[in-house]
């Protein structure tokens, strides 16, 4: 298993998990071999972070969750392994595809390699890959989003909150996908205020070292940009981020989340106080379409790309300091309307 440092509820998160993958991962479900001509329901292979990270892997579940009550099926979801190969990931999307489920989707760009493997092995099986649209085929879906536009309103509403004229960026991983988040943040501070800085900084270069899953680098880099006056900090860092925000409480400055609406997540409900907004994008649904599309027998596939105008990215308003400032509302409803119209064009790099 992982040997991950999460924050609160962290070890309930796989406490209950059953093996049924062989060495491939540890699963959600207990659903024995050989699924036959019966779809059992969708599987999810997770990123790094894995489940109860309250951010990317949490929201493929969400969409899970949903699958299996309004369809009947009992899905299943796949934990990582510590220093996993391409092929690793290649036998646990074959296994899983064996066992009868459909569709097989890998949650993050790492899986994209064996994604297109395991979808030329089993072509009557629906794969879908989270965060890359480099899989030309039938029977895959690229489930992609315009993070930076969600970004771009985080920008907003980092240059709108601060008071030293400070905000920090914290990336995950130094990869493209992460650099559209710092790239939407930066646009959106300097669209709304001159004069602000933007710190940014990457945990990690690549994922293996743990940029995504290692919440005590997220509160050492926040404590650092904090120490250096930020006063607002967005982190795009997956289970890392956990520690971005828990950085933020104990120094009273505002945190704002990702992926997932992160005032409402339970394992940070200490820490929710200091949580301004969530730069979201909407995962769950994406995952629900797709089983939904499968299950109605026409499967999506190629690029399904999701933005401010179609709802699939947006900001939270959980928190009512940040919904009831009416300044901050309108600046935001401002730049959401010059976004969906064409008249702001987000960089995403």
């Amino acid at each position: 298993m992982r040997r991950v440092s999460r924050i609160a509820v962290a070890s309930v998160a796989t406490a209950a998990l059953a093996v049924t993958v062989s060495a491939c991962g540890s699963s959600s479900s207990s659903t024995s071999a050989g699924g036959g001509d019966k779809n059992l329901g969708l599987a999810l292979a997770y990123d790094v972070g894995g489940k109860g990270d309250q951010s990317f892997n949490d929201a493929a579940t969400a969409g899970l969750d949903q699958a299996d009550q309004e369809f009947g099926y009992k899905s299943t979801a796949v934990e990582p392994q510590d220093g996993e190969s391409d092929a690793d990931k290649v036998q646990r999307l074959e296994t899983l595809a064996k066992q009868g489920y459909n569709p097989v989707i890998g949650v993050g760009f790492a899986y994209a390699p064996a994604v297109k493997a395991a979808a030329a092995k089993f072509p009557k099986t629906t794969f879908g890959i989270v965060d890359d649209n480099q899989i030309k085929a039938s029977n895959v879906t690229d489930l992609v989003f315009h993070e930076e536009q969600a970004s771009y309103l985080a920008g907003v509403a980092a240059a709108k909150t601060t008071k030293t004229n400070t905000v920090g960026f914290i990336g995950g991983v130094d990869v493209p996908l992460i650099h559209k988040f710092e790239a939407g943040f930066k646009q959106g501070v300097a669209d709304t205020k001159k004069g602000v800085t933007v710190k940014s900084q990457y945990l990690t270069q690549t994922a293996a070292e743990g940029g995504f899953s290692s919440p005590d680098k997220g509160e050492n880099a926040a404590n650092g940009q904090i120490d250096a006056g930020a006063d607002v900090v967005y982190a795009a860092a997956g289970l890392s981020g956990q520690g971005v925000i828990k950085a933020a409480s104990e120094h009273k400055i505002w945190a704002i989340g990702v992926d997932s609406d992160q005032y409402k997540q339970d394992a940070l409900a200490k820490y929710k106080d200091s949580i301004l907004t969530s730069a979201m994008k909407d995962v769950s649904g994406a995952v629900f379409n797709l089983a939904k599309s499968v299950k109605d027998g026409k499967p999506q596939t190629g690029e399904v790309r999701a933005s401010l105008a179609t709802g699939g990215v947006s900001l939270s308003d959980s928190n009512p300091v940040f919904k009831d400032n009416a300044a901050l509302q309108a600046a935001i409803k401002k730049a959401e309307e010059g976004i969906k119209s064409g008249s702001i064009t987000v960089k995403d790099s």
